[in-house]
């Protein structure tokens, strides 16, 4: 009988909170090693964490927004364990009693078929030091991350292979960016994924031994790692082996996973109440205005979209690929008024100019400008090739393409007497390829339309070239 791949996530997200969780530090990244730190997350004896209350409030938004259970009263456990780059010895997070519990996330494929992936909870955590291995020879420990606020987002056995694990990790990426908790940033590690696979043959209820991947910092790699551990363990279970539970890492040279130690169960943690962190409590007005806070979700806008304003699903997906550009393009579609039109501009043109960080963006032009540019193409003004050399010129400027438009002496012939001369000029030019138009070759039209362009430099009105060319070659 075949194999069935089984694999459930959990996924590490970091808070965009300008301080840590627990203390005051600073959570900016790329600060000197060791400078963002003070005797709370350094786990000196005697400093006592103090709960972040802008930390507890962004994970709570994305515990609604990912439809969970909110839990009144909750607790901080300690996780017991042993690392350089954990000075306490322990790390504080939310074990049994996390604050929320059973949600889920909806899968959309290319084909439009729809499935809810199981969440088991969302909970609070703090992240770890970083260890920095320079020359092979010697190590460093960075503890500017420790104490930084991380929920993690524990996913049910769902996913079914590679494939449906990396659009999980894109679909949940988008969610918590367009909710403003975090900004997706997997180079940084800001967001990143565990990912627990195993197999079993098909039509059995009982799931196979997991292996827990680690340290995977792209969705590439995440889809390969995770084919790559399932071939591994066919293979090896074909072969009459035995799959035992331990942690991998992704070799991406080799194309293979590669053990790194044995998995630890949670009774090795040896978990308990944080003494020194009263239980919390999460009253229901808190969480109601939370709840109304909650921005439209991305699923939801470009759904929007191509049904308020009948974009295709591509172009809908395009222009809602980080929140300031979906900014962008709305309101430029609000000022314009068609939405197709203004989409396929910031497709063809915008998007290349655009520089995110993080949640931030450089954007080349606002949606007042888009628009008004757009509009002198409607009223034919200038025209559509005409609409891109200006758009060019105001790019990165405050000027507006009215100004662009004077100066640089563009408006739109649409004198037919003077477009039919030039018309005239280029089909006498052409017999050979006039008469193949005659013949039924109707795209050689295009041909014409072109070299009329040119000699207008494009200001030509193309509807009246079209016009115009199709009376004199065909009659």
């Amino acid at each position: 009988m075949p194999w069935e791949t089984v694999v459930g996530l959990e996924v590490h997200a970091q808070l965009l909170t300008r301080s840590k969780i627990f203390c005051g530090c600073s959570t900016a990244f790329g600060a000197p090693p060791n400078t963002h730190v003070c005797p709370t997350c350094l786990g000196l004896p005697g400093a006592l964490p103090v709960l972040n209350g802008e930390a507890v409030a962004m994970a709570v938004r994305a515990a609604v927004a990912l439809g969970c259970e909110i839990v009144g009263v909750s607790r901080f456990a300690r996780k017991n364990y042993f690392y350089p780059d954990l000075p306490k010895g322990y790390q504080i997070s939310q074990f049994d009693e996390p604050f929320s519990r059973r949600g889920s996330l909806e899968l959309v494929g290319d084909d439009g078929a729809r499935r809810a992936i199981g969440i088991t909870r969302v909970h609070m955590e703090e992240d770890a030091g970083k260890n920095v291995h320079s020359d092979g020879a010697s190590s460093i420990v960075d503890l500017n991350r420790a104490g930084v606020p991380l929920i993690e987002i524990v996913g049910e056995p769902d996913l079914r292979s590679g494939a449906e694990a990396g659009l999980y990790l894109r679909t949940l990426r988008d969610v918590l960016v367009f909710l403003g908790v975090n900004d997706g940033n997997l180079e940084e590690g800001s967001f990143r994924c565990d990912a627990n696979v195993s197999i079993r043959r098909v039509g059995a209820a009982k799931l196979g031994t997991r292996v827990e991947l680690k340290n995977i910092n792209s969705f590439k790699f995440v889809e390969r790692a995770i084919d790559g551990e399932v071939e591994r363990q066919r293979e090896l279970l074909e072969s009459g082996g035995v799959v035992v539970q331990e942690t991998r890492g992704w070799d991406e040279a080799r194309g293979a996973t590669f053990s790194m130690r044995g998995k630890e169960a949670a009774h090795d943690y040896r978990y308990f109440p944080d003494p020194d962190l009263p239980p919390l409590v999460l009253d229901d007005s808190f969480v109601a205005k939370i709840r109304a806070d909650v921005p439209e979700l991305p699923r939801a806008k470009r759904e929007r979209y191509v049904r308020e304003l009948g974009l295709s699903t591509y172009a809908a997906g395009v222009v809602t690929q980080h929140p300031r550009v979906a900014a962008l393009f709305e309101e430029a579609a609000l000022l314009h008024g068609d939405g197709v039109r203004v989409a396929n501009f910031v497709q063809s043109e915008v998007l290349r100019d655009v520089v995110t960080h993080g949640l931030s963006a450089d954007l080349p032009i606002d949606a007042e400008r888009l628009a008004a540019l757009l509009r002198l193409v409607d009223a034919g003004t200038i025209s559509g090739k005409q609409a891109k050399e200006v758009y060019g010129a105001m790019r990165g400027t405050s000027r507006t393409p009215e100004d662009i438009v004077l100066d640089l002496g563009m408006k739109q012939v649409t004198d037919a007497s003077a477009i039919e001369e030039v018309c005239a000029r280029i089909v006498a030019a052409h017999p050979k390829q006039a008469d193949q138009v005659r013949g039924g070759k109707t795209a050689i039209m295009g041909f014409f339309v072109g070299q009329v362009m040119k000699e207008t430099k494009g200001s030509a009105s193309p509807t009246i070239v079209n016009e115009v060319l199709r009376r004199l070659i065909l009659g």
